[in-house]
């Protein structure tokens, strides 16, 4: 994305739509520290995952009430 990364994508989001929740999917360890930091709510799934890891984490995140804010 030219204008912008995906941790400020997801803060943009979050003053649309509170509720949105958020999966960082990374292969760099310095963007999920930073995502971490930044959204500590959001989930960050580093690569490399197996397929299974993704469908939990996915799992865990709907599974989670609303107040899971980025």
């Amino acid at each position: 994305m030219p204008e912008m990364d995906g941790i400020e994508l997801a803060q943009r989001c979050a003053e649309i739509s509170p509720d949105t929740k958020v999966i960082f999917i990374t292969g760099f360890a310095a963007v999920a520290l930073k995502a971490n930091r930044e959204s500590p709510q959001a989930r960050v799934l580093s690569k490399p995952f197996h397929l299974k890891d993704l469908v939990l984490e996915v799992q865990r995140v709907f599974d989670q009430p609303n107040e899971m804010r980025v």
